[in-house]
């Protein structure tokens, strides 16, 4: 419900009950669980959510059957059940202890349709929908994985979902939780966890074989971080259907230096200009593109079949705002194009080694972050009530994070998600109109 203004005037107000620990239904392996370098550099918190419609009387029993069902998957996905901690060597480890995964039931004072079309991230509202551990000051006293329904007074419910990046990448999470819906549904695993993360450990001796640019630090020559601390940061999402996505592509190939270029490699370069351009960066100001290409495919062989944990490496472009902006958008197509390249297995090993060696992590400043989230399944998760009338993230984790996500029935218009100071969103809002 919003106003003139375009505020949500409705507050939402959530009853939580207490939390529980739920555990596996059966004795499941104890002692420490390996994470490898991949999984080292994106411990951060995802909180997401999933609408699901229903009668009143068809979701009396939603929170039993979830919870019931968490308990039987974290038989194969046992390291949820356990804790992070931090190994001898200094890196993030799980400690298989059994503990449980924490679960909450709720109950809202309204009807699930005035929360709206949770289009873009709205922590206010929707972090209502995630349980929170009263206390916890990082993500070490956090459970892997945190679970709350809420029930609505329509009988539709929302599963809001707390997992720690680190324990899996996007298709690792979506493969856990529609495991989890098959479960709940009486059915077999379609994809099986590969448990073993061991076969992304560094090579003896660390061979850093590439210039791992995603680490670089860039001076704030624009004072861009001032700008973020100085205004309200605005969250938004732009909408782009197929007709508009197609008029991108063709202006990037009006000059001829791109022969094609996917949906993704478009957005992205449009993203990254758009959003140069509004933070009103100095010529000379380095800008930095990051963004994960999913290396299961890369890596030879191929990552097993339903791998659990982080199969993601982040790439990078670099490049000065002016170059950025005075060039044609077919410029930034083909400095997204080179990126994707660079991915192969021998990086993919390099990136494994490369924090072998330096223990970094990549710097934000200055810099683009870019996750797409549009070819995971998100659609698809069913316990029983049919698959989410809606699903997504309740916040972005860090003011320089962009998000695509599929939309719409066909699921093939993206919306694009982002944060920007209030000054530079009006500036950003002018240039996404196609």
């Amino acid at each position: 419900m919003e106003n003139s203004n375009g505020k949500n005037t409705f507050k939402l107000i959530v009853k939580q009950g207490d939390p529980i620990l739920v555990t596996p239904e059966e004795e499941t392996e104890k002692g420490l669980y390996f994470l490898s370098n991949l999984d080292q550099n994106i411990a951060a918190i995802v909180r997401t959510v999933y609408c699901f419609k229903s009668n009143e009387e068809g979701n009396a029993n939603s929170a039993e059957v979830i919870r019931n069902a968490l308990e039987k998957v974290l038989v194969h996905y046992y390291p949820l059940a356990g804790r992070l901690t931090i190994s001898s060597e200094g890196k993030l480890i799980v400690n298989c202890n059994g503990e449980g995964a924490v679960f909450v039931e709720a109950e809202a004072n309204c009807e699930m349709e005035k929360i709206g079309g949770i289009t873009k991230p709205d922590p206010h509202t929707l972090g209502k929908l995630v349980y929170d551990i009263p206390g916890a000051k990082n993500f070490l006293q956090m459970p892997p994985l945190v679970a709350q329904v809420t029930k609505f007074k329509c009988g539709g419910f929302v599963l809001g979902l707390c997992m720690n990046h680190c324990m899996f990448d996007g298709i690792g999470a979506m493969e856990f939780v529609n495991s989890w819906g098959e479960i709940a549904r009486g059915l077999p695993l379609s994809i099986p966890p590969f448990m073993d993360r061991s076969i992304l450990k560094a090579r003896n001796p660390p061979k850093v074989e590439y210039l791992h640019q995603e680490f670089a630090e860039i001076e704030d020559k624009s004072k861009t971080n001032n700008l973020y601390k100085e205004e309200e940061t605005l969250y938004n999402s732009f909408c782009f259907n197929p007709e508009m996505i197609n008029k991108i592509k063709t202006k990037a190939m009006e000059d001829g230096t791109v022969e094609k270029c996917t949906t993704f490699e478009t957005l992205t370069a449009f993203v990254w200009r758009a959003r140069t351009k509004a933070l009103n960066l100095v010529p000379d100001q380095e800008t930095k593109l990051l963004f994960a290409v999913d290396g299961r495919p890369k890596f030879n062989p191929k990552l097993p079949k339903g791998y659990f944990g982080n199969g993601i490496v982040l790439t990078n472009s670099i490049c000065k705002a002016g170059e950025l902006l005075e060039n044609p958008l077919s410029y930034a197509v083909r400095l997204v194009q080179n990126s994707v390249k660079a991915v192969t297995d021998s990086y993919m090993r390099s990136a494994i080694d490369y924090f072998e060696v330096t223990r970094a992590r990549p710097s934000l400043a200055s810099t683009l972050l870019l996750s797409t989230w549009s070819r995971l399944s998100f659609h698809t998760t069913d316990f029983g009530w049919g698959e989410p009338i809606l699903s997504g993230p309740v916040a972005l984790p860090e003011k320089e994070v962009s998000l695509f996500l599929s939309h719409g029935n066909e699921r093939k218009s993206i919306h694009v998600l982002l944060g920007l100071p209030a000054s530079a969103m009006k500036v950003f809002q002018e240039l996404m109109q196609i």
